[in-house]
């Protein structure tokens, strides 16, 4: 049993044939997915030589990683779509649809840090800070 080939495999599946257009692509297609595979597997690989970790473990973590950062970046954009673009915002419905989350998931998935973290990445302030009303403890 090959662990890291198979993390690589499933990481950098291969292409399909029907999958790659134009069709007389698909040779070089799986050229370049095999190559990848192959890159994938010699970094895990050092990886886990150079950190003594199993394998699967690290790739997790390696995921995980990147799935917060995905996470991170949506919420920067999705704060950038509201709070910086002008008189005009993007609106909730196309946000929601983009990023694949609910109206009311938008409205609350980015908070002030983030709003504040996009302002420093892009140096400026805010268009405005949406009036956004507390929470209320008594929900009678």
């Amino acid at each position: 049993m090959d662990v890291i080939g198979d993390i690589a495999a499933i990481r950098t599946p291969l292409p399909r044939p029907g999958e790659v257009t134009p069709e007389e692509c698909f040779d070089d297609a799986r050229e370049q997915a095999e190559a990848a595979r192959a890159e994938d597997a010699a970094a895990l690989e050092a990886q886990c030589d150079g950190l003594e970790e199993d394998a699967l473990l690290l790739a997790l973590g390696n995921a995980r990683a990147r799935r917060e950062a995905a996470d991170r970046e949506i919420r920067h954009l999705l704060a950038y779509g509201r709070e910086f673009h002008g008189r005009r915002a993007y609106g909730l419905d196309a946000l929601a649809e983009a990023s694949g989350m609910s109206i009311s998931g938008v409205r609350t998935a980015y908070t002030p840090h983030e709003i504040d973290a996009v302002a420093r990445q892009i140096g400026r302030a805010p268009d405005s800070r949406r009036a956004r009303p507390p929470a209320r403890a008594d929900r009678s």
